[in-house]
């Protein structure tokens, strides 16, 4: 009996050593990056195009979350993450975007993971999952998965669930462009009220379709709210972009 024990005491040590040791490594990264992008970025965005105005941010609940957005334009996860500063993010990136070691060392360096669009393997469910449980960082979702369509994919409601965490629905308006920050069109970003799933709730079809309506109708709603007369037309897609 004394010996079961004393390989469960082990195995819970070196359990918690191990996690002790990600949350270092993770908070000594994520330092580093929200050093940079609120000293010089977020200064440098305000400089040039203005504060940006940010729309229900009570909304915004205690603990870990999943912001969940339409991927209108590649500052996205920048922008989201500073309108909620000082909370702290992961990121799913397209593993295109680790083949240029610059990049990768960069997007490593922001706790970004690479993850393959056409064929997921259960790493793309399992890596956040294991952020949003044992880290004190939330993660943003594309649940389209590319700037180049509007389809909402079911992903990132399966690691809500899996990980116990809500969705935050948020959208963007502003520049699209780097170039057209310079013209002082505002950057605004509304958050709607989060959305929960019971984990014991089945993910049917007709229950991810449920979510997917509850998640396009607060997007909507939140664009009307920031301009009613708002439309996003959807940029044609690049000829080497197979997603």
């Amino acid at each position: 009996m004394s010996s079961i024990i004393f390989v469960l005491a082990r195995s819970t040590f070196f359990r918690h050593t191990e996690e002790r040791k990600l949350n270092f490594v993770i908070d000594w990264k994520i330092d580093m990056f929200y050093t940079f992008l609120v000293k010089i970025v977020n200064p440098f965005l305000n400089l040039i195009n203005g504060r940006p105005k940010i729309y229900n941010r009570e909304n915004i609940p205690e603990g870990n979350y999943i912001i969940i957005a339409p991927h209108r334009t590649w500052m996205d996860p920048v922008l989201l993450a500073l309108a909620v500063w000082p909370k702290r993010f992961s990121f799913m990136a397209k593993k295109e975007l680790f083949k240029n070691p610059i990049a990768s060392k960069f997007l490593k360096a922001l706790n970004a993971y690479p993850v393959d669009r056409k064929n997921p393997g259960p790493s793309a469910i399992k890596k956040p999952v294991t952020i949003l449980k044992k880290t004190d960082l939330s993660t943003i979702i594309f649940p389209s998965g590319s700037r180049y369509s509007s389809k909402l994919k079911g992903g990132a409601t399966v690691i809500a669930k899996m990980a116990n965490v809500p969705l935050v629905p948020a959208v963007y308006q502003g520049p699209l462009k780097l170039g057209q920050l310079f013209t002082r069109k505002p950057r605004q970003i509304a958050f709607g009220k989060p959305i929960y799933i019971d984990r014991k709730q089945r993910l049917t079809p007709e229950v991810q379709a449920d979510l997917e309506k509850q998640m396009q109708d607060a997007f909507d709603q939140l664009d009307r709210q920031i301009n009613p007369n708002y439309k996003y037309i959807v940029p044609p897609k690049p000829k080497n972009d197979e997603f």
